[in-house]
């Protein structure tokens, strides 16, 4: 079992306010993702469930026992830190075996679960080797081995791809994925790339200034954001977003253009109406589109970028499939389906539906 309750978790570091009334339940068995920009409590979050750090207020339980005031080493979470915190005048294997013989676990279960943790991570030529032997992405399977020998109820993870390139990045994330699918043990992630929520979550957890704005399946967040905040943090590049007024029961846009309110809103309230860069193409002639003068081309071969100016200044961005040829100075006529359009209401909150 993995379950891990969070109950009106407070945390303060003197007066500064980290953490302000955090309810969450990570089922057993799940991948759930923290994101969030930096300083938004994700890591201090973590923190908290591992028990390195005890909460200023709030209750903490897992697999239904309260463990609030338990510390880490007694909760049977395993850690893998950014930083892979192996010891550097240790073998592999020395470092896999470590905690377990710290434990007093006889040796052949010892040798038993090494042998499984390495095979599994395909490091069984390394286990001789120390950590200034190995490159980045070997020392963290070493150091995601050293918790997986543990069997721990649940895995937590702080930015662990951090310190790799980019494309080790793209394989390692596969390889965790993969890897909990075999295990399907409870796994609790946190970074700041939303790629790597989007391709590994479950379920996602986006934070901002200590608070939890929303919690979804990586496609709930991105298909149907519950506020401003979590449209503009989900999604590479960001979402668009224009003021519009309600006018004749339609939103009117930026140069008159006038859409389906996407929501329900009053006759001449003022909300925002967001819309995917993505989810822009190129007008044909007669359709209802918004004018603008392209300002930088981006060609990155499979697709376009194409950052442009409206009428009235405002910028927006557009993603366009394959290479277009158009030049910094085009004019162009942006169109959209009316589905794909995001309202928000003056306090940033989504619209509710009609």
């Amino acid at each position: 079992m993995g379950r891990i309750t969070l109950t009106g978790i407070d945390k303060a570091f003197g007066t500064v306010r980290v953490l302000e009334g955090i309810d969450l339940d990570i089922g057993e068995g799940e991948l759930v993702v923290f994101v969030g920009p930096s300083g938004c409590g994700k890591s201090t979050l973590l923190r908290l469930i591992a028990g390195l750090d005890r909460p200023t207020g709030g209750r903490i339980e897992i697999n239904g026992a309260d463990v609030t005031r338990i510390g880490a080493a007694d909760r049977g979470l395993a850690m893998v830190f950014q930083s892979y915190a192996l010891y550097p005048h240790m073998t592999v294997r020395q470092n896999l075996s470590f905690g377990l013989e710290n434990s007093h676990m006889p040796k052949p279960e010892i040798a038993t679960r090494i042998a499984e943790a390495a095979r599994m991570l395909d490091i069984e030529p390394l286990m001789e080797r120390r950590p200034g032997q190995l490159s980045g992405g070997q020392r963290q399977r070493v150091a995601i081995g050293r918790a997986i020998v543990r069997n721990p109820t649940a895995f937590l993870l702080d930015e662990p791809l951090s310190n790799l390139d980019a494309e080790l990045r793209v394989s390692m994330r596969a390889e965790l994925a993969a890897l909990h699918d075999r295990l399907g043990t409870t796994m609790i992630y946190v970074t700041h790339d939303q790629v790597e929520a989007m391709t590994l979550a479950d379920r996602i957890v986006v934070l901002r200034a200590g608070r939890i704005e929303q919690v979804d399946t990586p496609l709930g967040l991105y298909n149907r954001p519950a506020n401003l905040f979590v449209a503009g943090f989900i999604g590479a590049p960001n979402m668009n977003f224009f003021a519009a007024r309600i006018a004749g029961g339609q939103a009117v846009l930026p140069g008159g253009l006038a859409v389906p309110v996407p929501g329900r809103a009053a006759e001449g309230a003022a909300i925002t109406v967001g819309i995917r860069p993505q989810h822009l193409r190129l007008a044909e002639p007669g359709d209802p589109a918004l004018p603008a003068e392209v300002t930088l081309v981006e060609a990155l071969g499979a697709e376009t970028v194409v950052h442009a100016t409206l009428a009235d200044g405002e910028r927006i961005l557009t993603v366009l499939p394959g290479q277009p040829g158009l030049e910094r100075g085009a004019a162009v006529r942006l169109a959209f389906d009316h589905a794909d359009l995001h309202g928000f209401d003056d306090g940033g909150d989504r619209l509710p539906e009609t």
